[in-house]
């Protein structure tokens, strides 16, 4: 069994973080890699239950049809899968949706938006949740390659599962909109470019974002040592890493349109106002919606989910002119 030396990628500071962290957390290197197993949906569902009394965890739908454990890279003996949820009609291709999970950079599962994807397929589109690599086993920008690896992989596979690559949205959640962000507006950008044998691109149409943050620094954001876990170090140690890593620093008129939900937690939406702005400048659509009281990880959850699979399917019928 090889263990990674983090010593050789993060600061001491950052090291002395993860030792707090794995007191609390269980770490299983049962497959070969580090993995944080502290978040879970039943974790977040005790977490808010008493303060929102009404909620139930969503169910995912069966009227779709769905393929589990689809390797789309390996890296050394480290395979990396996703799910596809697509509409039982095949005959003709549908706009794909390619799903990250959340969980600060650090847990988390891509089966956390099966729900989701289920009602996304049964909407009309095939939806992909995406597992990547997370702090635990490699810092930033493994994931960033990992999502835009995936973006080509499924492209080349339009035939096998229906997909019509011309019409391509990526969607994340809190962390994983932090990465559907920077995915989604560093298209074909060589800062991003890793060794790759794919001839597609890693270009969508349009980007949804739900409580990602948008600025690591930034005066709306409250950002520390999870992103420093993610980022190699605080923002004081690696300020250059902690920009980069910010979508916001990525605006350009090469932009896809951006749906943006936000729960009502501020501090998970920083840099959106100004994002906006830069995107308005540029004549970028962009569409907002909140939803009042509501917990931080609402799209696991009814009464939440069935609104915000509206808002999205909305959004990307309009894109996409179904």
């Amino acid at each position: 069994m090889q263990f990674i030396n983090f010593s050789k990628c993060v600061s001491p500071a950052v090291l002395i973080t993860v030792g707090l962290l794995l007191l609390g957390v269980l770490t299983t290197w049962g497959q070969g890699y580090p993995r944080d197993t502290s978040y879970t949906v039943n974790s977040a569902y005790t977490k808010y239950k008493k303060k929102f009394p009404q909620i139930e965890i969503a169910k995912t739908l069966s009227s779709v049809r769905m393929e589990e454990g689809v390797v789309y890279r390996s890296i050394g003996a480290r395979d990396l899968a996703l799910d596809i949820f697509y509409p039982k009609d095949t005959a003709a291709k549908h706009p794909l949706v390619v799903m990250v999970h959340g969980g600060g950079w650090v847990s988390g599962t891509r089966d956390h938006l099966h729900p989701l994807a289920s009602r996304l397929a049964g909407a009309g589109f095939v939806a992909a949740t995406v597992s990547y690599r997370l702090s635990p086993e490699a810092v930033y920008p493994a994931a960033v390659h990992d999502i835009k690896f995936a973006i080509r992989w499924l492209k080349m596979q339009s035939n096998t599962y229906a997909i019509d690559s011309s019409q391509v949205a990526i969607l994340g959640c809190s962390a994983g909109g932090q990465l559907a962000a920077l995915v989604g507006l560093t298209a074909m950008d060589s800062l991003y470019e890793s060794v790759n044998d794919c001839p597609a691109s890693d270009k969508v149409q349009a980007m949804i974002d739900m409580d990602g943050v948008l600025a690591f620094h930034h005066p709306e954001s409250a950002e520390g040592r999870v992103a420093g876990l993610w980022l190699g170090g605080s923002y004081e140690e690696v300020p250059a890493i902690w920009e980069e890593a910010s979508a916001l620093n990525h605006a350009s008129a090469e932009d896809p349109p951006c749906l943006f939900i936000n729960s009502s937690t501020p501090r998970f939406h920083a840099g959106q106002d100004d994002l906006i702005a830069q995107l308005s400048a540029f004549d970028i659509y962009t569409e907002v919606h909140q939803i009042a009281d509501t917990p931080h990880t609402f799209w696991l959850f009814d009464p939440w989910l069935d609104p915000t699979t509206d808002w999205i399917v909305d959004f990307l019928y309009q894109m996409f002119e179904k």
